[in-house]
């Protein structure tokens, strides 16, 4: 066989061997975490606001639940290679260990209250992303507010009330634009984002907070308008509506007492 024909035959068969290889994932497999979610939120309310809840005590039951956390864990970064799917992982990663911690201390009314104000909860240990321990603020500040995106704002969940709701489906690389601009547009049609209190449109202290975020795209009022063009007329914008940390979840009598027990002397 000649050298050429040689390298030629090579060359194919290497070729066929590379197309048979699994090709290694670009983001994780998202069905799991998929069905817990539609398996355990829900559309509620409490103490008037609505919201997304989850089911938190039914939850920390399913063995499937800390197989999701072991994903994430050993999910290799190096896999991640578009924005788009770093975006949709972080923005899950947040979610996801958000709601570990509340399973880890359940039953819990404030996910907040497991912090200090010298230590808050934000800085805690949340869990592993990619290799990496990790925690919520470091997330939030050190990983997807560098992403340049303000929407991340309305898709993060701290378990909180007044929090933007969890997401009902995992956030996917292919679907990362429409499913964020659907949930800020979600977001600024509720109670807890947006009122109209004579001249005064009063919108969630969150864009008080990350002010600076929306800076690039006009700032927060021309931010609000692209999402909601249907704002009625205001002479001012004032971002303070209070933040209420209230869990969301309703907590039976039983549970409330236990997380009250672990306050007493």
């Amino acid at each position: 066989m000649s050298v050429r024909r040689w390298a030629g035959t090579t060359a194919v068969w290497l070729s066929l061997l590379v197309m048979s290889l699994p090709a290694q994932a670009r983001e994780p497999d998202w069905s799991l975490y998929a069905r817990i979610l539609k398996t355990y939120t829900y559309q509620g309310e409490k103490n008037g606001m609505p919201a997304v809840m989850v089911r938190y005590r039914d939850l920390k039951k399913d063995p499937d639940f800390p197989k999701v956390v072991e994903q994430l864990a050993k999910f290799p970064k190096s896999a991640l290679k578009s924005h788009e799917e770093k975006l949709a992982f972080y923005l899950n990663g947040y979610n996801v260990l958000a709601i570990k911690m509340v399973l880890d201390h359940w039953p819990i009314e404030k996910l907040k209250a497991l912090g200090t104000f010298y230590r808050p909860v934000w800085v805690h240990p949340a869990g592993t992303l990619a290799g990496e321990e990790v925690t919520l603020r470091y997330l939030e500040n050190g990983v997807l507010r560098k992403m340049g995106d303000p929407r991340i704002h309305m898709a993060l969940n701290c378990a909180s009330m007044s929090c933007p709701d969890l997401r009902q489906e995992p956030y996917t690389a292919a679907r990362i634009e429409e499913q964020l601009a659907d949930q800020t547009r979600v977001f600024l049609k509720t109670n807890k984002a947006v009122r109209l209190s004579g001249d005064t449109l009063h919108v969630a202290i969150i864009f008080d907070w990350f002010k600076e975020d929306f800076e690039p795209v006009g700032g927060v009022e021309a931010f609000l308008r692209t999402y909601r063009p249907d704002l009625p007329p205001y002479k001012q914008l004032v971002a303070d509506m209070p933040y209420h940390w209230e869990i969301n979840e309703h907590l039976t009598m039983r549970e409330k007492q236990q997380w009250l027990a672990r306050f007493s002397w």
